[in-house]
């Protein structure tokens, strides 16, 4: 199957899955779980689906943990929009949670997101040992020590008297993107209880990849294509990737660190095609 079939088979069957265990929650917060959840590449899924074929590991088990990472990823999305944060008012296409509802609802939303992740992470129908395991790493990697505290680099970041340096810039995305990119990757060998370090070091270099790439969208995307508010950074003067390199050296270094996702792939030969393409299509995605 090509990487485009495999990322849209994802796509429909994190997507379908979602659906179903969306469709009974109640009131406002089941609604707005619902919009938030929907729509999307759904990359961190395929990253863990593609994973978890590289290893032998049953699709109707790795569908948990892509179900997961998608509603973890959902939930810091909601929360990553609200006014006390990038004050966000499109995403995906369509108006961000609390301009749709209101901020109590996209808070409460954001958290039963996340609280659906884990509950998908630690399913029964997995092994203990299993949902044991992904359900520590998805909390290590969500958390203070991961996505959580990119977060708040970045929100500091913005009121701090000296720009960032790009050695500085890089240890943030490692964790405001790159840690749920590390777990979503890292998902397969730990269900067949392999050894995951080429996948750490390919999603290492895969997360980095795509921040930059999101960089250069900033500055030169198509807001319609993007599906949400672009040119912000440059606004706000914000440091990144694009504003310390430059738009040419940016793109090299994305393209760079795309090779370098691939190489760390040799293990697997072949059958690693998929996330191989996956790396080159997040530094030439138009959204």
């Amino acid at each position: 199957m090509s990487f485009d079939a495999a990322l849209a088979a994802a796509a429909e069957a994190v997507g379908r899955g979602l659906d179903s265990l969306l469709a009974d929650m109640p009131g406002e917060v089941g609604a707005a779980m619902r919009h938030a959840a929907g729509g999307g590449k759904r990359l961190r899924a395929f990253l863990v689906l593609e994973s978890a074929r590289l290893h032998g590991v049953d699709p109707a088990q790795a569908l948990w943990p892509a179900m997961a990472i998608e509603a973890m990823h959902a939930y810091s999305l909601v929360h990553d929009d609200l006014p006390a944060m990038d004050d966000d008012d499109l995403r995906r296409g369509l108006p961000t949670v609390h301009v749709k509802w209101n901020e109590a609802t996209a808070i409460l939303a954001g958290d039963a997101l996340q609280s659906l992740a884990f509950e998908c992470a630690a399913h029964p129908e997995l092994a203990p040992a299993t949902r044991a395991d992904l359900a520590l790493t998805l909390a290590q990697a969500a958390g203070a020590r991961g996505m959580v505290l990119g977060q708040a680099m970045d929100i500091a970041a913005e009121t701090a008297e000296t720009p960032l340096t790009i050695d500085q810039i890089t240890a943030l995305q490692a964790g405001k993107t790159g840690a749920l990119f590390e777990w979503s990757a890292m998902a397969g060998p730990r269900m067949a209880g392999a050894d995951p370090d080429p996948l750490r070091r390919y999603a290492q270099a895969f997360g980095l990849a795509f921040q930059i790439a999101d960089d250069i969208l900033d500055v030169e995307g198509d807001e319609a294509r993007a599906g949400k508010r672009l040119k912000k950074d440059g606004a706000a003067g914000k440091a990144t990737f694009v504003s310390l390199l430059g738009l040419e050296p940016a793109r090299a270094r994305a393209a760079e660190l795309a090779e370098a996702a691939c190489d760390a792939l040799s293990p697997y030969g072949a059958g690693a095609g998929n996330l191989q393409d996956a790396a080159r299509f997040a530094i030439s995605r138009r959204s």
